[in-house]
Parts: structure tokens; C-alpha cells; sequence
């Protein structure tokens, strides 16, 4: 990834520096800030001649990754609406 060098007032490199998140980088925050993201069609083909073994792993843990979140959703709304115990 190219880099380029910006020139900020003291006060602007403040203001800045005021909204970065601890790990977040600057380059980050401007992206957060103006929006800017990477669209989710620059990884298409991104799996193209993957290890088939190493694709199955990743679709289980997703499969897992969502069972477990549907199982907590289902305990929330249950605890929400009075039905049941979380």
C-alpha cells in the first residue's frame, strides 16, 4: 500500500489525535471519519485455488460462529420479553 505524507496544523494533528482509538491509527480514523471503505467486492476470488481442507475449517468455524450467536440472540429476547432465564 502506497503512503503519503499530509502536513496538519498543531491544533488540526490534536483534533485528530483526540479521536483516535487505542490501536487505531490514523489512517484508520480518517477511513472511520469520512466514511471510506473498502468495498466487499474487492475480495471476490479472494479464495480462488485455496487448500480445500483449510476452506472446510473456516466454513465450519462460520457455521459454529453463527449457531452460538443464534443460541445467545434467542437467550436475549427470551430474557428481554420475560420468557425463560437467559
Amino acid at each position: 500500500m502506497a503512503v503519503k505524507t499530509v502536513t496538519l496544523a498543531e491544533d488540526a494533528y490534536e483534533a485528530l489525535a483526540a479521536l483516535k482509538g487505542e490501536g487505531e491509527s490514523f489512517s484508520q480514523v480518517v477511513r472511520r471519519l469520512t466514511g471510506s471503505q473498502i468495498l466487499l467486492s474487492a475480495y471476490a476470488g479472494a479464495w480462488i485455488g485455496a487448500d480445500p481442507k483449510k476452506l472446510a475449517e473456516i466454513r465450519e468455524f462460520l457455521r459454529e460462529s453463527n449457531r452460538l450467536g443464534n443460541r445467545k440472540m434467542d437467550r436475549l429476547a427470551r430474557a428481554g420479553a420475560g420468557i425463560g432465564k437467559p
